[in-house]
Formats: structure tokens, C-alpha cells, sequence
């Protein structure tokens, strides 16, 4: 039985995304720390900080370097972060030139860097459903956009409307959220080299250096100064995928009360089935986003509670975030999904009194 509802059994196949977490995985963390790892190398060794021969036996050590994971958990237990079990078992890989492994460097900015190269992709997941479920919500409003529909306020018939107003009021926000996304990954996906207070003090006047040719070869952007304990640029990114999911679940409400018997302005072509009652055609898409959206908007509170780094690094509000926001961003792929199955399945329905 699982933990997380992302990756159980049966409740993945509603609530879960493979391929946003695939970038959450124990390898593809693994592989991207081990990326760090070869790229501080051949930097370290371009810029005269470690010797060439030492970064060149690094690069083809790890190129090959295979992990074990029962000790990289043992050593989590032991130290609250992967990185020096990791580093341990990289220096024994390489041999006499192991010393010259992670040189400078400290484990968050191999954690940070890590996650920072997840997120590209997971972005890059979130913004191209993103625009595929806008060209849905447009191809909707080009097919139905002129029915006549009742508007409501306050759950009371107020006006007709035409079915454009409705689905404006889905495509717009989803428009707004894809720009808050693209301007909050811009923050996070950077690279964070700092070593073990910010200061690159083993750096030898050389960290921007360094930084600069290993930010370019991961495709991170680069700052001037590590941000270890500020956490300003994750907690917007949380906020940018709950927000998101929130626009998703207003979809899904309207949806779902449009839809309902005694109303019936939008009929869906598929739904869930009743174990009691097969005639019903249950708005389980249109629901399921609306739980989503909820979870996202009750988890972003921790996220910011994860602000609160003490000093120079916490590893208490650190291993929060760790808990938090792959959820998070699992949950707004997964939505995104959902939305895409929806929209396609929509037709609007003349209202009675529109």
C-alpha cells in the first residue's frame, strides 16, 4: 500500500502523472546530482582550481559511476541529505584522484542544482499542456460558443449568456497562469554553487568563473550569490502551481454543476459509472480537478512555512519542502491532464430559460 495517493496502486489512475514524476525520482536525482558533480569537474579543471588530470579521472569515473542506493539510504538516515554518502561512494569510484570530487562544494548546492535541473522539465511538461488545453478551450468556444446559457450568481440564475462568457472566464486565467509559471521557474531553475556558507571560499577568487561554465552547460540559469536560505523563488513557484490548479478546479465546479441532471447545459461524452445506478454518467474528471485544485491550495501554506530558514541553511524547513512540492507539481500535471480529457469531452446544451 502506498503513502501518496501519486503513486498508489489504483488511485494513480486518477490521481497520478507519470511523466511529470518521473523528474522525482530517486534516479533522475541521482542523475542530475551526478551531473553536478562531472560539471564542477570539468569547470574546477578549465579554470585551474583542481588539476586536469584529477577533472578528467572524475569525468570518466562517474560518465560510468553506478550508485548503491541501500547505502545512499542509510547514509540519508544518518546525515539528513544524500549528498555525502553520495560523495563517499563518487571519491572511492574515481581512486587516487577522489579527493578532487565535489571540491568547494557543499550538499545543498548539489540538491539545489539537482532540483533545479528537474523543475526545467517539469515546466517544460506543465507549459506544454498548458497550451494545449488554451487551443482546447479556443476550439470549444469556436464550436459552442454562441449557445445561449444561463449565467449564475450567488448558485442563482441571473442572466443569459452566451457559452463564450463561461469559457473566457476558464481560457483567461489558465493564459495568466502560464506567464506566472514561465516568470516563477526563472527563479528556481538556476544553478546553486555556494559551498559550505555561500561564500565560495575555497574558490580562490574563481566562483563566478566556475559558475558561469557550469550554469552553461546545464542549462541553469546563474545568480550572483547562492540563495541556500533564501527560499523566496520556490515558494512562488508553489504559489504559481496553486494558483494554477485553482484555475483548473473553477473549471471543473462549473463543469460539474453545469452538468448536473436538472440543469444540463453541458452534457459530457464520457464519465465515471455508478456501482448502484448505470444510468448516471458521473463528472469524475470535473471533480477530481476540483480536489486537486483544494490539495495544492492546503499544501502551499507549508511551502511557506518552508520560508523560515534559520542562518545560513535549515535542514528542518529544507526537508519540508522536499515533502511538499513534488506533490505539488505532480498534482498540477495531473489536473492539467484531467482538464485536456474534460474540455475534449464538453458539449454545451441550449439552457431552457437562456
Amino acid at each position: 500500500m502506498a503513502v501518496s495517493p501519486f503513486d498508489h496502486p489504483f488511485l494513480s489512475g486518477l490521481l497520478g502523472d507519470d511523466e511529470a514524476a518521473a523528474a522525482f525520482s530517486a534516479e533522475a536525482d541521482l542523475v542530475a546530482a551526478r551531473e553536478f558533480e562531472l560539471e564542477l569537474a570539468r569547470a574546477q579543471g578549465a579554470e585551474g582550481l583542481i588539476p586536469a588530470a584529477a577533472a578528467e579521472a572524475i569525468v570518466t569515473a562517474l560518465s560510468g559511476f553506478v550508485h548503491d542506493m541501500e547505502a545512499l539510504r542509510t547514509g540519508t538516515a544518518r546525515d539528513g541529505v544524500v549528498v555525502p554518502e553520495l560523495v563517499r561512494q563518487m571519491r572511492k569510484a574515481v581512486g587516487p584522484q577522489g579527493e578532487y570530487v565535489h571540491f568547494g562544494a557543499t550538499s545543498q548546492d548539489v540538491v539545489d542544482t539537482s532540483l533545479a535541473i528537474r523543475l526545467k522539465t517539469v515546466v517544460s511538461i506543465l507549459d506544454r499542456r498548458l497550451a494545449s488545453l488554451v487551443s482546447a478551450l479556443e476550439d470549444l468556444d469556436s464550436r459552442f460558443g454562441a449557445t445561449p446559457v444561463m449565467a449564475h450568481t450567488r448558485m442563482q440564475a441571473a442572466i443569459p449568456v452566451t457559452a463564450s462568457r463561461k469559457i473566457a472566464s476558464w481560457r483567461d486565467p489558465l493564459l495568466r497562469g502560464r506567464e506566472r509559471l514561465a516568470a516563477a521557474a526563472a527563479k528556481v531553475t538556476v544553478l546553486t554553487l555556494g559551498g559550505a556558507a555561500g561564500t565560495l571560499d575555497r574558490f580562490d577568487g574563481r566562483g563566478s568563473a566556475v559558475a558561469g561554465r557550469m550554469a552553461a552547460a546545464l542549462g541553469l540559469g546563474q545568480v550572483d550569490r547562492p540563495r541556500h536560505s533564501e527560499r523566496d523563488g520556490i515558494a512562488d513557484l508553489a504559489a504559481a502551481l496553486s494558483l494554477l490548479t485553482g484555475s483548473l478546479g473553477k473549471i471543473g465546479q462549473d463543469v460539474a454543476l453545469a452538468a448536473q441532471s436538472e440543469v444540463g447545459e453541458i452534457r459530457l461524452t464520457s464519465g465515471g459509472g455508478s456501482s448502484a445506478m448505470p444510468h448516471k454518467v458521473n463528472p469524475v474528471g470535473a471533480e477530481t480537478l476540483v480536489a486537486l485544485s483544494r490539495f495544492n491550495a492546503t499544501l502551499v501554506s507549508g511551502m511557506h512555512h518552508a520560508l523560515v530558514h534559520e542562518n545560513e541553511r535549515s535542514g528542518a524547513a529544507w526537508t519540508l519542502e522536499w515533502m511538499i512540492l513534488p506533490q505539488m507539481a505532480v498534482a498540477a500535471a495531473a489536473a492539467l491532464r484531467i482538464a485536456l480529457d474534460l474540455v475534449d469531452g464538453i458539449e454545451f446544451v441550449p439552457g431552457e430559460d437562456a
